[in-house]
Formats: structure tokens, sequence, C-alpha cells
């Protein structure tokens, strides 16, 4: 069975994708901007704070398809400029230093807004389901 849950981001419907969706005891979460509900950008030029802006973003996404942070197994953190990833590493760590998924840190050359600094995603296995 799938479940498909939406962030409410007015972006989804246009590009035809879903925050993030379960099928069976599996949940993706697609790549996440800090995007406040009126769709500006939450702490423009502070990596530190669209990341954290980002994960909470996910584990509303998470809990909404039935899961939690504890069943993130991988994260994925895309940054404009990889020589400030301590920045997000520190906000990543605030959430997952006890859960210890793998991770991943790349840079990218741009994203949809030129005031986004940084993207996240996650996939997730819920256990005992």
């Amino acid at each position: 069975m799938r479940k498909n849950v939406s962030s409410g981001s007015p972006m989804e419907g246009p590009i035809g994708f879903s925050r993030a969706v379960r099928i069976g005891n599996m949940i993706s979460v697609s790549g996440t901007a800090a995007i406040a509900p009126d769709g500006s950008t939450v702490a423009p030029d502070d990596i530190y704070g669209q990341t954290k802006c980002c994960i909470e973003i996910m584990k509303r996404a998470i809990e909404e398809a039935g899961g939690k942070l504890e069943d993130v197994i991988r994260t994925r953190v895309m940054l404009k400029d990889i020589s400030r990833w301590r920045e997000a590493a520190r906000a990543h760590g605030e959430f997952f230093s006890q859960i210890r998924p793998a991770c991943t840190f790349v840079e990218v050359k741009g994203f949809v807004k030129d005031d986004w600094l940084v993207e996240t995603e996650a996939d997730c296995l819920i256990e005992g389901e």
C-alpha cells in the first residue's frame, strides 16, 4: 500500500512529487529545502538555520507517514558551497548524533531558488513491520 505525504509546497502539484512516500516499511523523503509556509526561504544566508529547517520539515513528513527519526537509515545533504559543510553538519548532528544514519554531503551547482543554500533527503526503514 502506498501513502503519499504532502508538505503543502505549491511545487508538489506542478512538478508531480510528494514530500515523502511510504510503501510497506520504507519511507523516502524528497529533496527538502528551507521553505516557510508563505513560500519564502527560511534563514537566508544561514546554512545551519536552513539545514535545521529542512530536517524539521523531513521529520514532520516522516511522522505523518508513520515513522520517526530513529527509523532514518540514510540522509543526503546537498550544499551550494561544500566549504561550509560544518555548519550543516552541526544541525544534522543535533538530530542524528545518536541515530547515526549513513550520510553523504555533496556540493551541487545550484537549487531551484538562488537563496537556498542546502537541501536534504532521507530514507527510512521501519523495523518490525
